[in-house]
């Protein structure tokens, strides 16, 4: 496959029609898969925020302050509120803010950007990934993946993450398949829409690259089931329930 990224896009402002900008910069086939940063859908979407927009309620005034007497600085109580309001729940408030967002993304800060914000002081994440990806995929007739980057537990860096997909399963499901050996696989899941926006991570960049959107050319998923299973549910989850009693200890 080819993984390319797209040049010449502006300076995303809210109400920009990026479909009509990404057509304008690339000659997309069918089978493409286009990865746009939710940075760039986030803005176009109006997801700029100020602190002032959040005045700090008592549980951020008393996280902010648990936070700030761990990290030996003080920091600021709004930005607690806003990771409170973007957040289903808080897995852990301290030394981090590790959220569940609305839509099912576990992540530090509710996945709250403080960079490339040239006219807010915060960029929310998309209120629905997915729905946004489905109108970009109805737009351009390519698959289209909405990605961020994160952290890895017991591993440093970020890599990309799928948050958004549209056009395509978000996994390609092995179960009930044979391998080499003749054993009938029973637990592979393969995250591909995980994999394919690590891929365009490769391309984009970080912080000045002003690269937000790839393009993943000639890659098939191939004859298997799929699956739209990719955030896992609660009753499901081994390490949510013991992050929560830790916490409750703490």
């Amino acid at each position: 496959m080819n993984v390319f990224a797209v040049e010449g896009l502006p300076e995303i402002q809210p109400g920009d029609d990026l479909a009509a900008l990404i057509e304008a910069q690339v000659d997309l086939q069918p089978d493409d898969v286009v990865c746009v940063a939710s940075t760039i859908v986030s803005k176009s979407e109006g997801r700029q925020a100020d602190l002032a927009d959040f005045p700090a309620g008592e549980r951020a005034e008393r996280i902010a302050r648990r936070i700030g007497d761990l990290a030996g600085e003080r920091k600021d109580p709004r930005f607690a509120q806003a990771v409170l309001e973007e957040s289903e729940e808080l897995l852990l408030e301290e030394p981090m803010l590790l959220a569940v967002t609305h839509f099912g993304h576990v992540t530090v800060n509710a996945g709250i950007d403080r960079s490339n914000v040239p006219d807010a002081d915060l960029l929310l994440l998309p209120e629905d990934p997915t729905a946004s990806a489905e109108r970009l995929h109805e737009r351009l007739g390519a698959r289209v993946i909405v990605t961020d980057t994160s952290g890895r537990p017991f591993r440093y860096g970020q890599r990309g993450v799928a948050l958004g997909w549209a056009g395509m399963p978000a996994a390609r499901d092995w179960r009930g398949e044979l391998d080499r050996d003749g054993r009938e696989m029973d637990v592979t899941v393969q995250a591909v829409v995980d994999e394919l926006a690590a891929a365009s991570n490769l391309v984009t960049g970080e912080g000045a690259g002003g690269t937000p959107v790839a393009v993943v050319r000639g890659w098939a998923f191939g004859d298997h089931a799929g699956s739209d299973e990719l955030f896992r549910e609660a009753e499901d989850d081994l390490i949510r329930p013991a992050l929560q009693a830790w916490s409750n200890e703490g």
